[in-house]
């Protein structure tokens, strides 16, 4: 319950606030917003760390989330050091996007196999990450997938 409330502030705040900035954007700075949010998923390896998270989190939940975020992670930040080489730059932000959305669907699906909500408390110190960040996580592929279409389309259209 707490993961599917936290898309609702999120789906506001993304409402009013962000996806008016991010539609207003050229392509490439909208999606560098975007990657650079989701550079910061390296942190998803504290799943891995002892004592930040309990003895018995399932290894297979806490080994596919915290890697899946490193990758993510690690291809999103390539992706803005590429900013300025437009040709490696936007299939790293399809990589990162692809990745991503697969590691947060396994996540989910890992965590309704797994009974996470009933094991909740083993998250410990990462409790929060699921219900605070990853919808925004979600939110923010879904509107770069939709942005890269958007852009795809725009410039097929005749000038």
């Amino acid at each position: 319950m707490h993961l599917g409330l936290g898309y609702v502030p999120w789906l506001l705040c993304f409402a009013a606030y962000i996806w008016p900035s991010l539609r207003s954007m050229e392509p490439i700075e909208a999606q560098r917003a975007i990657a650079t949010l989701h550079s910061f998923r390296f942190f998803g390896l504290v799943f891995l760390i002892p004592g930040v998270v309990g003895p018995d989190l399932a290894p297979d939940f806490a080994s596919f989330a915290a890697y899946g975020d490193f990758v993510t992670g690690l291809l999103a930040m390539l992706a803005l050091f590429a900013v300025a080489r437009p040709a490696i730059f936007w299939p790293l932000v399809v990589a990162y996007n692809v990745v991503g959305v697969v590691d947060l669907v396994g996540d989910y699906y890992h965590g309704v196999m797994l009974d996470l909500p009933g094991h909740a408390g083993q998250l410990g110190a990462t409790y929060a990450i699921p219900i605070l960040y990853v919808p925004l996580l979600m939110i923010t592929h879904v509107a770069a997938f939709y942005l890269l279409a958007r852009s795809r389309r725009h410039q097929r259209a005749p000038a």
